[in-house]
């Protein structure tokens, strides 16, 4: 896919204190059969041919969803038309794309967050829509659901509670969830690494992505776990973890997950519980470094500072 020149050539997060690829992330996972022609595109990361696609002249309302596991990934809203060759979008739904640098050293990639599905590419600065982002996406790898029609298949969720891996342990094993990815949110630092956001000085918290399915699981039910596998309470640190990165803090995708949690902590606080948890609106979530995710799963361990207490 090409960036935009003419408007007709155009396309397309390791100390015990402190990417999954493809295969490692659907092992688990219940995913789509594809065609020779969509399994060239979304595991090999091909492109379809411009103007070919079946999405690039659609503007039906409802959701544009993942053809290989079903994740919701952008509404109808966000979809504009660029005369690229290739569906538009200025708004991803958030949460739902992974953005990487491509092998070519100039574009960036954009695939599945829930199963690595490759999606296409993202571009800035064209100043096509007031949002000046055009995430161009190949129709082969998308799914339609009109709207009013059955819910989306996935919903996401990002907590932090002391050291990520052992969250993410404990979120992993929730009946419903999809997938889980540990990373870093809440800071100012473009791409933060494990020793930035060790030093103190990046605002950025260990965190964890989880993807859910709810119809078999409820954002109220992994937010309950979340407050009985870390203790709430705690200020700057988790057990023996300390510092700003181990806070305890939920970031809120929406308005409604905002309601959910700030309930659940004012339950907590009838309890006698000091909760310290903060409630934020989510920013940008940067994944972290490969040797992070499924930590407690490779190594063969269990957390040291994380385990199960009921709370509710």
């Amino acid at each position: 896919m090409k960036n935009i020149v003419l408007i007709f050539i155009t396309g397309l997060f390791f100390s015990s204190g402190c990417a999954q690829d493809v295969t490692n992330k659907t092992t688990s996972m219940k995913l789509n059969k594809l065609t020779a022609e969509e399994e060239r595109v979304i595991v090999h990361k091909g492109t379809e041919r411009p103007f070919t696609g079946k999405y690039n002249d659609f503007f039906e309302k409802g959701t544009y969803v993942c053809k290989r596991c079903g994740a919701a990934l952008y509404e109808s809203s966000g979809k504009f038309k660029s005369e690229c060759g290739w569906p538009s979008f200025d708004a991803e739904i958030k949460g739902a794309i992974l953005s990487t640098p491509d092998p070519d050293g100039v574009r960036t990639e954009i695939s599945c967050v829930a199963c690595g599905a490759h999606l296409g590419h993202v571009f800035t600065g064209e100043q096509l829509t007031p949002k000046n982002t055009r995430y161009c996406v190949n129709s082969v790898s998308l799914d339609f659901i009109p709207a009013g029609s059955e819910k989306p298949k996935s919903d996401t969720a990002i907590v932090a509670g002391g050291c990520f891996w052992g969250v993410e342990y404990y979120m992993h094993k929730i009946p419903g969830v999809i997938s889980t990815e540990v990373g870093y949110i809440g800071g100012h630092l473009k791409n933060p690494t494990y020793e930035d956001v060790c030093s103190h000085t990046t605002g950025y918290a260990e965190a964890v992505r989880i993807v859910f399915n709810p119809a078999k699981t409820s954002y109220e039910a992994v937010a309950k776990m979340f407050f009985e596998i870390h203790d709430p309470t705690q200020v700057d640190r988790q057990g023996p973890d300390v510092g700003d990165q181990y806070r305890s803090e939920v970031f809120y995708l929406n308005a409604e997950q905002k309601m959910t949690v700030e309930k659940l902590i004012g339950l907590l606080n009838q309890k006698g519980f000091k909760v310290a948890t903060k409630v934020t609106l989510a920013s940008t979530f940067w994944r972290a470094e490969d040797y992070h995710q499924q930590y407690y799963e490779k190594e063969g361990h269990t957390p040291y500072c994380h385990g199960y207490v009921k709370r509710f």
